[in-house]
């Protein structure tokens, strides 16, 4: 497009001068850029190739997906069914099961890129990102395998997700103790801790299903549990937990969607306060709205918890070189402690933006669904707190209306660039 090409040789030309005086080398980029090369970022690619609108994927590890590729346990798979969790313009081939496993998904997302021809730089980490008033584009700041580099693009599309980074909880002596002592997107298998006593802090789905696997491998698990939780079937009445609740909320109320799912689960697993595993006060459905908290839904581990092969522990207290001196008084020896705290946002510590993200937190400052667009440009993609499904509702979006950007200043900026058409050559005369 005539166009682009004319803002793309001034850019060049003032960025010319810049790579004079030692500055990184400036690419410009047409169309949006995207931090972040997960499912969150695939998704929002494609969406915008379907509409003729390409992109650019920045993406600081050497894979798509690479929190799933890299930091995942192997006897991970989804925990929605599949209908929940596939990504725009493409289904779940028809022969996966229920609930795809990790390799499944993996081979899901390699297939997505390939269909949609998506190209991500890999090995590029986005140092800084800022809007430019003076040139009106956003100047995206690396640093890859050969050297930084700078992107120069009209939007901006973050897409790094609500895992950017792993959370470690400050305890008392934990530098002190002498056990292994790893995050959950380290851990693989509990192979490596056959037969040792394993504290895992953090009672959500990861840790719960890591006590699982350690008790399959013959490790001695812990769980400490210092909040209260809820914890569900997968499946209920024939349907799965969540397919059965967005199903009711068509009907009902989240108040009595949520009272039918905890009579239910009350019926299907007893009461779970008798093993140290108290309800919140609001239901599950209401407290994930409010607080993006994810309910547990069971895979076999409650019958661990309750036969005794897992034990309950209340909050540390501290560390010391072998032991864990626990809230309530009680003191243990542990070989190794697995933290399944979860992790946090890292936008804050590289967009120079404070409208669409808050300092805080490095989420969108309003929630689902208001919190996908900012301002000049900016756009959100993964923070919804509500897996791939409001991921993918984002991506849609977020498609839709760069192309109708695309579109306006494409249309105008070609007819003011159109050059004038010649007057027509005189009849001849008779």
């Amino acid at each position: 497009m005539d166009f682009w090409r004319e803002i793309e040789g001034k850019m060049v030309h003032d960025d010319h001068l810049k790579m004079k005086k030692g500055a990184a080398r400036c690419i410009w980029v047409p169309g949006p850029v995207i931090v972040g090369a997960g499912p969150s970022g695939l998704a929002t690619a494609a969406c915008l190739k379907e509409k003729g609108v390409s992109s650019m994927i920045l993406e600081r590890a050497g894979c798509i997906a690479s929190l799933w590729q890299l930091n995942t346990y192997d006897r991970l798979s989804l925990h929605l069914p599949k209908q929940f969790c596939e990504l725009p313009l493409m289904p779940f081939p028809a022969g996966f099961p229920t609930y795809p496993t990790k390799e499944q998904f993996l081979g899901y997302l390699e297939s997505y890129a390939k269909v949609f021809d998506l190209r991500p730089v890999f090995n590029e980490t986005v140092k800084r990102a800022e809007y430019d008033h003076s040139v009106g584009f956003w100047r995206v700041k690396t640093m890859g395998l050969k050297g930084e580099t700078e992107y120069v693009c009209r939007w901006l599309v973050v897409a790094t997700g609500e895992n950017g980074e792993a959370v470690v909880p400050e305890i008392e002596g934990l530098s002190e103790f002498n056990g292994l002592k790893v995050h959950t997107s380290q851990y693989k298998n509990g192979q490596t801790f056959h037969g040792k006593k394993v504290l895992v802090v953090g009672c959500g789905n990861s840790g719960m299903e890591v006590c699982l696997d350690l008790c399959n491998h013959n490790a001695r698990p812990s769980l400490v549990v210092r909040d209260s939780v809820h914890i569900l079937p997968r499946e209920m009445l024939g349907r799965s937990t969540f397919g059965l609740s967005m199903l009711l909320l068509k009907w009902f109320p989240v108040r009595f969607v949520d009272r039918f799912i905890l009579l239910v689960s009350r019926f299907m697993l007893g009461d779970t306060s008798r093993f140290g595993l108290n309800r919140p006060h609001l239901g599950p459905l209401q407290l994930k709205s409010m607080t993006g908290k994810t309910p547990v839904l069971d895979v076999g581990t409650l019958a661990k918890i309750k036969s005794g092969e897992i034990e309950i522990c209340r909050g540390i207290k501290r560390l010391t070189h072998h032991t864990s001196e626990f809230l309530d008084g009680r003191v243990e020896d542990f070989d190794a402690i697995i933290f399944a705290t979860g992790y946090k946002s890292n936008v804050p510590t590289w967009l120079k933006e404070r409208d669409l993200f808050s300092e805080e937190d490095g989420y969108p400052r309003k929630p689902f669904p208001d919190g996908w667009k900012g301002k000049c440009g900016l756009y959100s993609v993964g923070f919804t707190k509500r897996g791939l499904l409001g991921a993918s509702v984002d991506a849609k979006r977020i498609a839709q209306d760069i192309d109708r950007w695309w579109k306006a200043e494409s249309k105008h900026l070609t007819v003011v660039a159109s050059p004038p058409r010649p007057a027509s050559p005189p009849s001849p005369q008779p």
